[in-house]
């Protein structure tokens, strides 16, 4: 008889991952127990801590994974048909029409209340998101398209934003929010990054008025 074959731990991993993907896409964050979580994975519970310490870890983790497997700077960085203000005005859009990623954006919303949840959400986009947005400002000054002399300050700034305009972060109502984005796109424009256009910040809006909405609830 065949011994079963046994699982690396990595393999363990992302198929608790990819289990909690489906149950937050399916019944919600909230109606998702980590039982459910390893009833899917087909794992013991003990199984789930050997790799995270709670569910809101696993939500952080997920959308680190979900970003990694469908990158948008990685789908414009070879792309010679744009320049560096088209490339990153193409990375937010191609960011937008990602609906499963914006679903599990919205259902973190809240978890971000937790301080070290935050801590660890602001680290990662720090380290990899702030190298990323620093690349295509400068190809944009080096081709012409971006000016400004805060490639390193805007770099370092974009990764915060989305943080700024959570109000689980800040607490802020709809109208305090679609302000809000209208100031950072002045904001960016003034800096020498017009990447704002009319309408671009829709998505945000939409996930926080889910957010607020939920909320009432």
């Amino acid at each position: 008889m065949a011994r079963p074959v046994k699982k690396l731990p990595e393999q363990w991993k992302k198929e608790i991952l990819d289990a909690a993907k489906e149950l937050f896409l399916s019944k919600g964050y909230e109606e998702t127990a980590i039982t459910d979580i390893m009833e899917r994975a087909g794992g013991a519970k003990g199984m789930f801590y050997r790799f995270f310490q709670s569910k809101e870890e696993v939500m952080h983790a997920l959308g680190d994974q979900m970003f990694f497997e469908n990158n948008p700077f990685e789908a414009v960085r070879g792309r010679s048909d744009l320049n560096g203000l088209q490339k990153i005005r193409e990375v937010l859009a191609l960011d937008s029409v990602d609906e499963e990623r914006e679903e599990i954006n919205t259902q973190a919303v809240p978890i971000l209340k937790d301080p070290r949840i935050l801590a660890a959400a602001v680290g990662a986009n720090r380290r990899v998101l702030t190298p990323l947005w620093f690349e295509l400002i400068e190809e944009g000054r080096r081709d012409g398209s971006i000016r400004t002399e805060y490639a390193k300050e805007l770099s370092e700034l974009l990764p915060l934003i989305n943080f700024w305009l959570m109000p689980s972060v800040f607490p802020a109502d709809a109208k305090e929010i679609q302000h809000k984005c209208r100031f950072i796109a002045d904001i960016l424009t003034v800096m020498g990054l017009p990447i704002i256009e009319d309408g671009m910040y829709g998505r945000t809006e939409r996930i926080l008025k889910d957010y607020m909405e939920e909320r009432k609830e």
